[in-house]
């Protein structure tokens, strides 16, 4: 089984003619869909492990793929820019023949869909923003502002979040820090794990998708030094793809706790009530927390 596996990955890899790792799921006569994953040093395993598949049975084709230099798609020139990952992005839809599709952006891989469609919107038939960022520097605030309250009479941790907060805020270092605090601190945990979504990580941590489980440490270091949007609010391009005529979806966890109830309602404002969904008992990786109700949502919005 392994050795097949590691077949058809360097099939993946080698045969599409560029250094991209790319999976499909699904009949290629359906509605195209590509998830794009979070990082940077990111990949698409938990997605592909849990999800794309279900996805396709749902009537779509659904297209993964990890992120050139970011987990199977090594490479050492990436420069791990959003311009780059657009281009790979018009790569893959000269390579599977599309003219439009469903970009669905998870995490940091919002802010990649959302650049990607704010340049092509006669790319994208759907936007979709699943626990997708939007407005960085709200984000990192939020889970400052959460620990301070939080331990507000522990001296020792109160010094742990001066040090990050004091850190140059356009920093691969800062946007560490805040993510490191708020992993300590289980914001990316759903806060009562279902009997399904226990199977679905166990299952995932079980397979094959989990051994390439790959993450590239130095992604942010240079995607900090190359891109110079590197901490933005992403919100004002959203609303010029709405006014080009692109719907934008938004799907998140009530439980997510990286965004404030300020950002999820500002947010809700652009896409509109009956494109919104927040989830509850879900947190940031709400395609596995909550999988049945996120396929659902997507079903009932893009079919």
């Amino acid at each position: 089984m392994k050795s097949l596996f590691l077949y058809l990955f360097f099939i993946s890899v080698f045969a599409n003619g560029q250094n991209l790792y790319i999976k499909t799921y699904g009949n290629e006569k359906n509605k195209p869909v590509i998830f794009i994953h979070g990082g940077p040093s990111g990949n698409a395993t938990l997605f592909e492990g849990t999800t794309a598949q279900k996805l396709a049975n749902q009537g779509f084709y659904v297209i993964a793929y990890d992120r050139r230099g970011e987990g199977r798609s090594a490479d050492p020139d990436a420069k791990f820019t959003f311009e780059e990952a657009s281009q790979d992005l018009n790569s893959i839809y000269k390579k599977y023949h599309l003219k439009k599709a469903i970009i669905l952006g998870h995490s940091f891989g919002g802010l990649v869909a959302t650049f990607y469609t704010n340049k092509y919107p006669q790319n994208v038939s759907a936007l979709v923003l699943a626990g997708a960022l939007f407005s960085q520097q709200e984000t990192y605030d939020h889970i400052l502002n959460t620990l301070k309250k939080k331990y507000h009479d522990d001296s020792e941790q109160l010094k742990k979040i001066d040090i990050v907060e004091n850190l140059n805020k356009n920093s691969a270092e800062y946007r560490k820090g805040c993510y490191e605090l708020a992993g300590e601190n289980s914001f990316f945990k759903m806060p009562n794990p279902t009997a399904e979504s226990k199977k679905l990580y166990a299952d995932y941590e079980a397979g094959e998708f989990f051994k390439t489980n790959i993450r590239n440490k130095n992604a942010p270091l240079v995607f900090y030094r190359n891109e110079k949007l590197n901490n933005i609010d992403s919100r004002p391009f959203l609303k010029k793809i709405k006014t080009a005529g692109v719907p934008i979806y938004g799907i998140y966890g009530k439980d997510d706790g990286i965004f404030s109830s300020a950002q999820i309602n500002s947010l809700k404002a652009i896409t509109g009530e009956k494109r919104f969904a927040f989830l509850d008992n879900c947190s940031h990786y709400l395609f596995v927390d909550q999988q049945a109700i996120f396929l659902s949502n997507l079903k009932n919005w893009l079919k």
